[in-house]
């Protein structure tokens, strides 16, 4: 199959499963399938699914994120010793692990085509690491307290492991607490990729977004947590810190 016809053999085995949208009409537009491919992935619950499915999926993921570019950790400099900012699409960086802004549910972002990086990170992995976390939460029994961290396989991903960790939600004026509980959040997964002997880890900007923590106050608590880290001897040798936005990259410029 080419990557059309696994786009669509994806798209019929979704829509299988929901009875609810059996007589939905698949337009011939690639993009509008790419939209409805995630947009099916991101509603889904999380169980298993046969060998053949996840074989198409694997290979049409991983095509998918070549062609958009990957961009590999050896590749970049540093903008201070260990440590890198670099802008891009943190689905297509090739590290040892990217971490995931998560919420407390762990399982991803099931809002259709969201642009959260939650929702990003579960699309372009594929339908097993919303599985994997799923696993990670029944054997837990309780939603995910804020300024921890998981760590689960990549699967499609060019880097090697997710760390999921939530951070603070802002509701009006940012307390001490929870610049503790972000602070948190990064210390976590560092430890978390010390415990696995991971080498480099990329930060995207925790609690920024749909979570409202104020950019700057954000990215200062970022690096003075990661560089307070870097002071250990770990495995830890490389952070890099992902930006997206134009706002953010020209805030990390000027701290960094």
């Amino acid at each position: 199959m080419n990557q059309s016809e696994k786009r669509q053999f994806l798209i019929q085995s979704l829509l299988k499963e929901r009875p609810e949208y059996r007589d939905l009409s698949i337009q011939a537009e690639s993009e509008s399938q790419r939209q409805l491919l995630r947009g099916l992935m991101n509603i889904r619950a999380p169980r298993r699914m046969d060998a053949e499915f996840l074989k198409t999926q694997d290979e049409y993921l991983q095509a998918e994120t070549a062609a958009k570019g990957i961009t590999d950790i050896d590749d970049l400099t540093p903008v201070q010793p260990r440590l890198y900012l670099w802008q891009g699409d943190i689905t297509t960086l090739r590290c040892d692990a990217i971490v995931n802004a998560a919420n407390s549910g762990m399982t991803g972002c099931y809002i259709p085509n969201h642009r959260c990086i939650d929702n990003a990170i579960h699309t372009f992995a594929g339908v097993e690491l919303r599985l994997a976390c799923a696993e990670l939460m029944r054997q837990q029994g309780y939603p995910e307290p804020t300024g921890q961290a998981k760590i689960t396989p990549a699967f499609n991903l060019p880097c090697r492991y997710v760390l999921h960790t939530v951070g603070p939600i802002i509701n009006g004026r940012v307390t001490k607490a929870d610049e503790e509980l972000l602070a948190s959040c990064y210390r976590s997964c560092l430890e978390l990729a010390a415990e696995n002997n991971l080498e480099s880890v990329a930060f995207c900007c925790i609690s920024t977004g749909e979570f409202h923590f104020p950019n700057e106050l954000a990215a200062e608590i970022a690096i003075e947590t990661v560089k307070e880290f870097l002071k250990k001897q770990t495995s830890v040798k490389k952070v890099i810190f992902n930006v997206f936005k134009d706002l953010d990259k020209a805030i990390y410029e000027k701290l960094l």
